[in-house]
This record gives structure tokens, sequence and C-alpha cells, in this order.
């Protein structure tokens, strides 16, 4: 990515804090985390991480656009997809968090990690965000992907020899 991109991601993350100065002077000098409120520009749906980088995997194809800005905490196990705001939207599933108006979202600067989170796609300062539909459809696809690779689990209690 560009030194050009870099500050037009920086610009664009920033203007979701109450003082961008102050946010990017606390990416700079501080902890080097910002506590962006999420409903404005963008909303944030979080997921355990196996299958959010799955659903990541499935959304980079050539007949899709270039995804949008990936987020992932290694310290909860979750990725962030940030999408367009929308108030009235419901998503619903096992795991699944949705950050819209009046939630707030801690991001590391788009140039660098920051403690336990970093960008997978860093945000480039065009406003391009994830569409909604096509990540429901690769979510639900590597929901279904993970449900035949999930391995078979011993019944509580249960002695016998190992289960193959």
């Amino acid at each position: 990515m560009s030194n050009a991109m870099w500050t037009r991601g920086v610009e664009w993350l920033a203007a979701a804090a109450s003082d961008p100065r102050a946010c990017k002077r606390g990416w700079d000098q501080g902890e080097g985390v910002a506590l962006l409120e999420a409903g404005r520009y963008w909303d944030l749906v979080s997921v355990p991480d196996r299958l959010g980088l799955l659903t990541l995997d499935l959304l980079w194809r050539p007949s899709l656009p270039v995804p949008g800005p990936t987020l992932v905490d290694t310290a909860a196990h979750r990725v962030g997809f940030f999408l367009p705001p929308d108030p009235d939207s419901r998503w619903i599933g096992a795991g699944l968090r949705h950050a819209s108006s009046g939630a707030w979202v801690a991001v590391p600067p788009p140039y660098r990690p920051s403690r336990f989170l970093e960008w997978v796609i860093p945000p480039d300062g065009s406003g391009a965000l994830h569409a909604p539909a096509t990540l429901e459809l690769a979510l639900r696809q590597a929901n279904g992907t993970l449900a035949v690779l999930e391995p078979v689990s011993r019944p509580e209690g249960f002695a016998g020899p190992p289960l193959p």
C-alpha cells in the first residue's frame, strides 16, 4: 500500500473519532489503539477467528471486488468485517456480534498492529466496505465448511477407545 493510501486510510478511520486529531496522536504516541464509535461511517460484524478467516478466504475471489477493511483480534480470537452502517440490519448467528450505532470498537492505526489488534485488510481511505449480502453468503458457506471439518467429539463421560 502506498504512503498516500496509508494517509487516506488514517484520515478515513480517524474521522469516526469524536476528536480525529487526538485519535491520530493516540495512535502515534499513546497505546496505539483508539475506541471509535460504530454506526456513523461503518458497522462491524465480528465472528470467531476460524469462521472469519475462512470467510475472508472465500471473499478473495477474482470475480468479487477486493474485500473491505478487516481486523483481527488475536486475544479474543475474532475477526471483524467493516460494512456500511445500517441500524435496521439484524445479523444473527452463533458467536456473531454486530456493532452499530452506540457501540465502540477498539482499532489500531491502519499502518501497524497494536497489542492484539491488527489489520488483515486495512482501510485504504476510499470508504470501500464489505458488501453485506456478499459477506453474509461467504459467512454461510464458511460456516457450512467448518461444520463438515469439525472433529468428532467424545461424549461426556465416554471411557471407551478413541473415536475414529
